[in-house]
């Protein structure tokens, strides 16, 4: 079976073309309406795209988007209605949400024939407990403006969650794994048999764990705070955490190498940065394995998860005692898939490469294949 994937963002598009479990072509289409020879838009891009791919026999497109609300708890097929839901959502994801509607509609115009299918970030979070979806806030208040605990990356961490099993010769159903998703953007979850019951991330993926440009957890008072004493508006207030907070707010680079490099190089900024970095995930393991009262593995994922060496020992120093320990010479070595943890260790550490779009074209395969 073909499959396209497409994971269209407000200025690129990516793309993976599948057929069966192979991927055939892979690229993305970056800086979309920016000045020079980029793509003047969305159709522009995914002409752009579909014009060099072979596209006979596509059986599928599946498309990722970020938030699914509390409609949403599956890989759905898509029709106008779909469409309308997912533009509905828009106040809780503007930065994500426009862009993958773009490339839907774009995609539906230029291949009407082919069924589309759209993969919710936030669906896999939807088996979340109501004590954990829920804030404590008024509840007609929350009920009337959808303020709940979504949780983003959930392709991620579904997908790693389940690698993690296979890699520990383990039945995923029978398998208890705190995911840390770390890239740009970082978050958590406590994945208990297969199913998200915890994520650090809530309403929007502002919340939790420190990330690139994003603050993570932080008193909400500071909103007020700023508001009142030093007169920024909702939208400054809102730049200040989204794209000017985390790592590049406390030493001016949101690069994890670079704050490792600079660390290195004896930068306090970089040091203090990278401590309040880690002391965040070991927070969230310590919180995630209360919760799970039985904890199988932790895993490392993403771009700052798979290769910095540094962060996962440093994320889980001092967690000896919890049966949690990192081998410096396994950490240090390898690639791939892999167990980081020393043997007979009652909690294997590992490390496993994302999948995000493989995961995309395995649940638009689902979709398409149910269907008929």
């Amino acid at each position: 079976m073909r499959i396209l994937v497409l994971n269209s963002g407000s200025s690129s598009v990516k793309f993976r073309l599948y057929d069966g479990d192979r991927v055939v072509d892979r690229g993305i289409v970056e800086r979309i309406g920016e000045p020079g020879d980029a793509p003047e838009d969305h159709e522009a891009a995914l002409a752009q795209i579909m014009g060099g791919l072979d596209l006979g026999g596509l059986a599928a497109i599946g498309h990722r988007v970020v938030h699914g609300g509390l409609r949403f708890a599956e890989p759905t097929l898509i029709d106008d209605e779909v469409v309308a839901g997912i533009r509905e959502l828009v106040p809780l994801a503007p930065l994500h949400n426009p862009g993958n509607l773009a490339g839907i509609e774009v995609a539906r115009r230029l291949l009407p024939d082919v069924p589309q299918v759209a993969v919710f970030d936030t669906a896999f979070h939807r088996t979340l407990p109501p004590e954990a979806a829920t804030y404590a806030i008024d509840a007609e208040v929350a009920r009337a403006n959808s303020i709940y605990r979504f949780g983003f990356h959930g392709t991620s961490h579904a997908y790693v969650s389940r690698r993690t099993a296979r890699l520990l010769g383990r039945d995923p159903a029978d398998t208890n794994t705190i995911t840390l998703h770390l890239g740009n953007g970082a978050s958590a979850c406590a994945v208990e048999g297969g199913r998200s019951a915890a994520t650090s991330m809530g309403l929007s993926p502002l919340e939790g764990l420190v990330m690139g440009t994003r603050s993570g957890d932080i008193d909400p008072a500071v909103v007020f705070h700023l508001r009142r004493t030093a007169g920024m508006s909702v939208d400054e207030i809102d730049d200040l955490l989204n794209q000017r907070s985390g790592l590049v707010g406390l030493c001016g680079v949101n690069d994890m190498r670079e704050v490792l490099a600079r660390r290195a190089a004896g930068d306090g900024a970089a040091a203090l940065a990278f401590a309040v970095y880690c002391r965040r995930i070991r927070s969230y393991v310590g919180s995630y394995y209360a919760l799970l009262g039985r904890l199988d593995a932790i895993t490392f994922t993403a771009g700052v998860g798979e290769n910095a060496a540094e962060v996962r020992a440093a994320a889980l120093d001092g967690l000896e005692r919890l049966g949690i320990a990192v081998d410096a010479g396994r950490n240090t070595a390898g690639s791939g898939e892999r167990v980081v943890s020393p043997d007979g260790s009652p909690v294997a550490v590992c490390v496993v490469p994302t999948d995000e779009e493989g995961e995309i074209a395995e649940q638009t395969r689902s979709v398409v294949a149910a269907r008929g």
